[in-house]
C-alpha cells in the first residue's frame, strides 16, 4: 500500500520542492521509501509501504526503454499469472512486484489491462513519448484518487491534502458538498469539499493529453440472478471466499485480521488461519465486541489483541481523524477504526477485513424493509399517500408513524442508502448559505434507472454499492489504515466473489429469516452457529450516550455556538437538536454528530 502525487503542465518555479511538500504530506501512506520522476512535462512523486519484493520494488517504475513511468497504490492478486503471459510475449521484468505487471500490462494490452486485473488499485502511467497520462481506479473504489484540472494544469494525488500543497490550488469550501453531506453523512458529490478538486469514480480510467482529460467507465457491476439450489450457492460462496482469502494473503510481510462479533470478519478470520486478530470496543457493554472476538480467537487458535477505547481517547482524537479523512465523515465507527488500525500497526503491516459482504450478499437490516412492508404495499397507493399526509400533519410522534409515511413511497422515493440524516427541506432550514446542491433523490435517480427491472432489495444493494460502499465504508478503511501506515485488504470485494454474489437469487440473499442468508450458511461451515446467525451490529459507538453527559454535551454546544457554526447554520436549530436529544425527546445523536464532525473538520482545514 502506498501513496502517490504529481502534476502535469505546470509553469510554477521550484517544482522539485513543491513535489517534495506534496510527498511529505502523505508520508504516512508510505514510510518505507520515496521516489520521484521529473521532466519538462510532469513531476511524479511516490511514497512506499512495501509488501512484495521488499528490496527491488521502488517507484516510480520504468519499462525497458523508460518510455512508460508508473506510480501505483494497491495490490494485484493475480499478477503472477498475468506476468507469465507477458514474459511469453517478450517483456523483460526487473522485479517480482505486482506494480511492474501493471506497467508492462499497459504496454501490451492498453486499457484492456484493467479488466484482466484482480485486486485494488489506483495508478498513473506517464507515456513520455506521446506526452499522455493514463490513470485508473479499481472496480469498487477501494483505493482513492483525487485530481484537479485548471487551465491545462493537472494535479493529482492519493489524498487531497497533497493537492492542497500545490501553490496553484486555492483552498475554498464547496458549499454544495456541505449541503449534500448533511443528507448522506459523507461527501457524496463527484466534486469534493474543496472547490475544483474531484474524485475519480470507481471503475473509471482517464487519459490526459494536451491539457484535456477524457474519462471512461471500464466496468459496471450487474446483478443477474440465476436459479440454482441453495446448497449449490452455499458451496460456491464458501469455495470462492476461501480462494479469495488465500489470494489476499500473498505478501512478503506478516498479515493479520480484524475481528468483531459480526459474521463477516469472523468468516474471514476463521478461514485466514493467520497469526493475529485485532479488536476494539468500549466500556459500555452493549458497545463492546471484545468478548466475542476473544472467544472466537480461542476457538480458531489465533491470538487476539484488543483495546478498550475510553471516551476521552475517542473525543481527543477527533481532529486528527478528520485531518486524515481529508473530507468530513460523520460515521462514528470511523474513529473506532482508527484505533483498531493503530493497534494492528504495532504488530503487522497488513490486515484482512470484512468490508463489502453486506453490499454483495444483502447484509444490512434495512434490506428486510420491503419484505416487512409487503402486506401494507398491497393497499392502493392513493390510500397509502392519504394516510401518510394525515399522520404527517399530527403534531406528535407515535409508534408506526414513520412506517406509514415510508409505506406511502416507492423504494426510489424513500431509500438513499444506509445513511439518511437530513431531508432536503431540513437541510435548507438548517443552512444559512444557499446552494444549488441537487435534490438527494434526484441525485440517486440515475443509479436506480440502471436497475429498473430489479426487485426492491436488489435496487437497495445496487445503490449502496455505488454510493455508501465507496463514499463511506471503503474511504474510511483506506484513510484510517493509511494514517497508521497499515494496509487493509478486503477479500469480499473481489471480482470473482462478486461473480458468485451477483447470480444469487434475492430469496437466498435476504428473506424473513435473515439477511445474507446464503452467505451465513457458508460461514456456518467454519464458525460456531451463534456467530454465523448473529444480527448485524455494525461498529457500535456510544455517541447517543455521551451526548447526554455534561462534558460532551458542552463540547458540542460550544461548537454549535461558534463563529463558524453561525457562519453556515441557524444555530438556534442546532441547539434545539442537541437539547432535544439530551432531554430524551428524540434520538438526534446521528444528526448532531453529522454537524459536529463538519465543524471539527472545518476547524482543522480552515481555521488551524
Amino acid at each position: 500500500m502506498c501513496g502517490f502525487c504529481g502534476f502535469v503542465n505546470s509553469t510554477i518555479e521550484n517544482k522539485d520542492l513543491i513535489l517534495k511538500d506534496m510527498m511529505d504530506s502523505i508520508a504516512h501512506r508510505g514510510p518505507d521509501s520515496s521516489g520521484q520522476h521529473c521532466d519538462d512535462f510532469i513531476n511524479m512523486g511516490f511514497r512506499r509501504l512495501s509488501f512484495l519484493d521488499l528490496a527491488a520494488g521502488a517507484q516510480p517504475l520504468y519499462n525497458e526503454d523508460s518510455r512508460y513511468v508508473l506510480t501505483y497504490n494497491g495490490e494485484i492478486y493475480n499478477y503472477q499469472e498475468i506476468r507469465e503471459d507477458l514474459v511469453q510475449k517478450g517483456h523483460i521484468f526487473k522485479t517480482h512486484t505486482d506494480s511492474e505487471v501493471i506497467l508492462h500490462g499497459y504496454e501490451e494490452y492498453g486499457t484492456d489491462l484493467l479488466n484482466k486485473l484482480r485486486g485494488m488499485f489506483a495508478f498513473v502511467i506517464w507515456d513520455s513519448q506521446e506526452k499522455t497520462l493514463f490513470g485508473a481506479r479499481d472496480f469498487f473504489g477501494i483505493k482513492p484518487f483525487y485530481y484537479t484540472l485548471t487551465n491545462g494544469e493537472f494535479i493529482y494525488a492519493s489524498e487531497i491534502k497533497a493537492i492542497l500543497k500545490h501553490p496553484n490550488v486555492k483552498k475554498e469550501l464547496n458549499e454544495e458538498a456541505l449541503e449534500t453531506y448533511l443528507t448522506f453523512q459523507y461527501s457524496a458529490l463527484p466534486e469534493t469539499f474543496f472547490k475544483g478538486i474531484f474524485k475519480l469514480p470507481p471503475a473509471h480510467y482517464f487519459v490526459l493529453k494536451d491539457g484535456k482529460m477524457e474519462m471512461t467507465r471500464y466496468w459496471e457491476p450487474k446483478f443477474e440472478a440465476k436459479e440454482d439450489s441453495l446448497e449449490n450457492y452455499v458451496d460456491m460462496i464458501d469455495a470462492q471466499m476461501k480462494e479469495s482469502i488465500e489470494a489476499h494473503k500473498i505478501s512478503d510481510v506478516e498479515v493479520g485480521s480484524f475481528l468483531s462479533s459480526g459474521v463477516d470478519s469472523s468468516y474471514v478470520a476463521s478461514c485466514f488461519n493467520g497469526d493475529h486478530t485485532f479488536t476494539v470496543g468500549f466500556a459500555n457493554e452493549q458497545y463492546n465486541e471484545i468478548s466475542y472476538a476473544e472467544d472466537l480467537s480461542k476457538e480458531i487458535n489465533i491470538p487476539n489483541t484488543n483495546k478498550v477505547i475510553t471516551p476521552e481517547e475517542y473525543w481527543n482524537i477527533l481532529p486528527k481523524v478528520q485531518y486524515f479523512m481529508d473530507e468530513p465523515l460523520a460515521d462514528p465507527s470511523c474513529v473506532a477504526l482508527y484505533f483498531v488500525c493503530n493497534l494492528a500497526s504495532q504488530t503487522v503491516k497488513g490486515v484482512l477485513s470484512g468490508e463489502g459482504a453486506d453490499e454483495f450478499f444483502g447484509g444490512y437490516n434495512i434490506y428486510k424493509e420491503p419484505l416487512d412492508s409487503s402486506a401494507y404495499h398491497k393497499l392502493p397507493k392513493g390510500l397509502r399517500k392519504a394516510l401518510a399526509r394525515f399522520v404527517q400533519a399530527l403534531p406528535f410522534r407515535f409508534k408506526g408513524k414513520n412506517f406509514i409515511i415510508r409505506g406511502s413511497k416507492d423504494i426510489e422515493e424513500r431509500f438513499l442508502g444506509n445513511a439518511y440524516m437530513f431531508s432536503a427541506k431540513e437541510r435548507k432550514e438548517l443552512l444559512k448559505v444557499h446552494t444549488n446542491a441537487p435534490d438527494p433523490f434526484e441525485f440517486v435517480k440515475p443509479i436506480y434507472d440502471k436497475v429498473k427491472d430489479q426487485d426492491d432489495i436488489t435496487k437497495m444493494q445496487y445503490v449502496d454499492m455505488h454510493m455508501w460502499l465507496s463514499g463511506d465504508i471503503l474511504l474510511k478503511a483506506d484513510k484510517m489504515s493509511m494514517a497508521n501506515s497499515l494496509e487493509v485488504r478486503v477479500p469480499f470485494l473481489d471480482r470473482k466473489v462478486f461473480d458468485v454474489a451477483s447470480k444469487i437469487p434475492t430469496k437466498y440473499r435476504v428473506n424473513k429469516e435473515n439477511t445474507k442468508y446464503a452467505m451465513r450458511l457458508a460461514a456456518k461451515r467454519n464458525l460456531p452457529p451463534a456467530v454465523a446467525n448473529k444480527k448485524k451490529l455494525g461498529f457500535p459507538v456510544p455517541i447517543r450516550v455521551w451526548l447526554k453527559e455534561d462534558k460532551y454535551y458542552n463540547t458540542v454546544k460550544e461548537a454549535f455556538t461558534s463563529a463558524t457554526a453561525n457562519q453556515y447554520f441557524n444555530t438556534d436549530l442546532l441547539i434545539k437538536l442537541l437539547d432535544e436529544h439530551r432531554a430524551g425527546k428524540a434520538d438526534n445523536s446521528r444528526k448532531v454528530w453529522t454537524i459536529f464532525m463538519f465543524l471539527t473538520w472545518h476547524k482543522v482545514y480552515f481555521e488551524a
